[in-house]
């Protein structure tokens, strides 16, 4: 199955100390509480510069700078409503 969306997170070493770590666990868990697994294609990346900018979650190519789990979920649920709608 083609996925339609694409979620991608920096796990850099500092975007990963400055909270992507549990931003990543964060997305896993709302993937699976709204069924959306295998629905969005989720990985992590290797630094994706710019790291003053970090930590960085790119979803459908649209870049999220400085994200923290305090605003992802409110990110994904408005970037992932067209899914959740359809789920």
């Amino acid at each position: 199955m083609k996925h339609s969306y694409e979620i991608e997170i920096c796990l850099g070493s500092s975007c990963f100390s400055r909270g992507n770590k549990d931003v990543v666990q964060l997305i896993r868990d709302y993937l699976k509480k709204n069924h959306l697994d295998d629905k969005v294609f989720f990985r992590g990346a290797r630094c994706l510069g710019n790291c003053s900018e970090g930590p960085f979650v790119i979803i459908n190519g649209k870049v999220f700078e400085k994200i923290d789990v305090r605003d992802m979920e409110r990110v994904l649920d408005k970037e992932l409503a067209d899914l959740i709608r359809i789920s």
